[in-house]
């Protein structure tokens, strides 16, 4: 972080020396002419200061002006040239309507006013950003007006941006002592928007602050528990740190290979998301002691590699090679994971001064302006800026931002994969990117028309995970038409937002009438797959939010509606009408929410559950419970032939139950597929049931000669419908399957 007293030289009174200032600045960058920096620091002052006598200040405690000073010092940082760092200083004046951009124009020139005019388009990112991921599509034409111009201002000038990233800093560090709301507003707008940017155009030192003052103020309980375990080690850490470092030095400089070696503690954030990605504890993480190794070449890497691994026992798994694969941001390094001395686990990561420039400037480190000729810039400045106009490509042709948010967080937070054309042009996609994500990506009507693929000239599902180096075909018709399966994420054809986005908009522009023929087919595939009984459709379109049945068919058939929600819908409304309900005559209104059981029972405290073997209900299922003697409540599917049976016997035993909320358990149902007999059949169902991480639990095949045809029944362990759904929707694509489906009968 910028020390402001240190860096911007406030004396006791609170004034700032601005040539103390300026010379710091030049020392820490390239100043093609003082004066001019010297004139926006003092016009900036003059206008706070008259601002002040008029008491027109934006805020309370609020200078703009040191603001403007600490915004150039982070760009200094960057290495940035000085119209940027004008840009900054001035850019809070102009923000604040004190200073127009005409003034700055006549005195600075035109380039300094072109870029506070962009930071001021990028205002529009704040606009469009909610905390909660919703639509935007009642936004007015000029707000989509203003998304557009920014992200064409972003994509001429990324300094643009990152001007940006410094008022943001600066703003994020400010709000500390600001009201409890405002400080999450600032923090929820900065997690979501600009610290992804900032990894994205790979300014790590950046990053890190924005994650970790974001999440300090998101959620204050975690920061603070991990910031004191973290300060409760503080001591011995340090030790071991000092012990670890001159140990590798020694060891280094007797190979004769240069070295700067530091060691670090890991970022709070970044603790805190390994913990909870992994389900691991804070002593598991092994990279919270964390060494840097910087030499002169890329061979001394892998040298320093090697004395590491000899000094120290390697952890299996625990080693990355960033260099030979270098993340979709341009980082580049070696890490590894060792048990260092005292039986402690360290990080080592080893790069050389340039990577290590390139991992905390990103794109900062690659370009020279030069006046206003920005033509020297380097593949990776034009790789970033690649980025930003795919984002501009698929605003344009959805005509709708609502997704920005989450295209900027999930293209930014992914490693990706380069693979090349026919023509050897390389295409940049995010990991597990299919072929039918790399058609799209090539050209809409190439995706459209995309009926197969060959990977390095063999032909390959359509699912196939694309891997870097591999050089990808695609088979074309010539009717375009995509596969409305395409659209169902459980079958894994498309992993990129910009496929899905082109696919969904194609079935949009499609005839309603065959959209509601489509969309009633797949809906009744989906009923029939998952053993769903008779529904009334007019009042299950009202529980998705459409009107008639017939508009829920189309959008199905569009792509605008998930067949797999609508089936889950519907497993709710077939449970018991409320008079049933209420007719049980038991007064168990008060849910215990105290039982470890994955099934809620209300008003009667923890009590022994089993899931009945007739029926064999899955979360999704609407089930019933009954209280039988001697094994607790048995719950059964509330269209269950045994339960009604039971119900009519004894109704006092009936009992309201629901599902927890314990997603890592699994339950028992039973699955039917039917195929035409083929050798290897078998294999084929259980590699699947493999690679789904399904368990089964038993299996059972008939086979019928005279008709070639064979049975099977399976008794899988799953942990939703979901993931039935999507068991049963891989197994159909098998060849030679027939149908597979849910058997309702044990």
């Amino acid at each position: 972080m910028v020390k402001v007293r240190e860096d911007h030289h406030i004396s006791e009174e609170g004034h700032v020396d601005i040539e103390r200032w300026i010379q710091h600045l030049s020392e820490q960058t390239k100043l093609d002419d003082i004066e001019v920096v010297r004139q926006a620091c003092e016009l900036s002052l003059e206008i706070e200061q008259e601002a002040v006598r008029e008491d027109r200040l934006w805020a309370k405690g609020h200078s703009s002006f040191q603001t403007g000073l600490e915004m150039a010092q982070i760009l200094a940082e960057l290495n940035l040239d000085q119209q940027s760092l004008v840009a900054a200083i001035l850019y809070r004046a102009v923000r604040e309507e004190r200073l127009s951009l005409e003034t700055v124009r006549d005195a600075f020139g035109d380039e300094v006013a072109k870029l506070i005019d962009g930071v001021q388009q990028m205002a529009a990112i704040s606009a469009i950003h909610t905390p909660y991921k919703g639509s935007v599509l009642g936004q007015s034409q000029g707000q989509l007006d203003n998304v557009r111009k920014m992200l064409i201002t972003m994509i001429d000038d990324v300094r643009v941006v990152l001007i940006k990233l410094a008022e943001r800093t600066c703003a994020i560090r400010a709000v500390k002592n600001a009201q409890v709301e405002k400080r999450q507003r600032v923090a929820r707008e900065v997690f979501d928007i600009y610290a992804p940017l900032a990894h994205r155009l790979g300014i790590g030192h950046i990053k890190w602050e924005l994650e970790d003052l974001s999440f300090r103020y998101l959620h204050d309980t975690a920061y603070k528990k991990i910031a004191k375990q973290l300060r409760e080690r503080r001591v011995d850490r340090d030790d071991f740190i000092r012990e670890v470092q001159d140990t590798l030095e020694r060891e280094v400089a007797r190979f004769g290979i240069e070295s700067e070696i530091t060691g670090r503690s890991k970022h709070i954030y970044s603790i805190w998301r390994k913990m909870h990605r992994k389900n691991l504890d804070f002593s598991q993480i092994y990279d919270i002691r964390a060494f840097r190794i910087l030499v002169p070449e890329v061979r001394d890497c892998y040298a320093v590699l090697g004395i590491v691994h000899s000094l120290w026992r390697h952890i299996p798994h625990e080693f990355d090679d960033y260099i030979a694969n270098p993340k979709g941001n341009g980082y580049r390094s070696l890490h590894t994971a060792v048990v260092g001395p005292q039986g402690k686990v360290m990080e080592v990561q080893i790069r050389t001064h340039e990577m290590h420039d390139e991992a905390e400037l990103g794109v900062c480190a690659h370009w020279l302006y030069k006046g206003t000729d920005v033509k020297n810039k380097s593949t990776g400045y034009e790789d970033k800026i690649n980025w930003l106009r795919q984002v501009l490509e698929w605003q344009e042709e959805i005509g709708d931002v609502s997704g920005l948010v989450d295209q900027l967080s999930t293209e930014a937070s992914t490693d990706r994969v380069y693979v090349f054309t026919p023509e050897g042009h390389v295409v940049d996609l995010r990991q597990g990117a299919t072929p039918v994500d790399f058609a799209y990506r090539v050209h809409t009507e190439v995706g459209h028309s995309c009926r197969g693929a060959k990977v390095n000239g063999r032909i390959v599902p359509l699912t196939y995970p694309l891997k870097t180096g591999e050089q990808v075909s695609i088979l074309t018709s010539n009717n375009p038409a995509p596969s409305r399966n395409w659209l169902n994420p459980g079958l894994g054809y498309i992993q990129t937002s910009r496929a899905r986005a082109k696919v969904a908009h194609w079935f949009k522009e499609q005839n309603r009438d065959q959209n509601i023929i489509d969309g009633r087919a797949v809906l009744e595939d989906e009923f029939k797959r998952l053993s769903i009984g008779d529904i009334e459709l007019n009042q299950l379109a009202e529980k998705v939010n459409y009107k008639s049945a017939a508009d829920m068919f189309a959008a199905i058939g569009a792509g605008d509606l998930r067949p797999t929600h609508v089936a889950n819908v519907a497993q709710k409304l077939l449970g018991p009408h409320e008079e049933e309900q209420l007719s049980l005559q038991l007064n168990v209104y008060q849910e215990d929410k105290s039982t470890d059981s994955d099934i809620q029972i209300r008003g009667v405290g923890k009590l022994l559950t089993t899931i009945a073997n007739c029926c064999q209900p899955v979360p999704g299922d609407s089930i019933i419970g009954y209280i039988t003697v001697g094994r607790g409540v048995s719950i059964h599917r509330d269209d269950c032939i045994n339960l009604l049976q039971l119900q009519d016997k004894d109704p006092n035993r009936i009992i309201d139950v629901s599902w927890g909320v314990k997603p890592e358990s699994t339950y028992a149902v039973d699955v039917e597929v039917q195929a035409y007999d083929r050798e290897g059949l078998i294999r084929d169902v259980t590699i699947i049931l493999a690679n789904e991480r399904v368990n089964v639990i038993g299996m059972n095949t008939f086979t019928d000669k005279m008709n070639s045809t064979a049975t099977l029944v399976l008794k899988v362990e799953i942990n939703s419908l979901d993931s039935l759904g999507r068991l049963l929707s891989k197994i159909k694509q098998l060849p030679n399957v027939i149908e597979a489906r849910r058997k309702r009968d044990s």
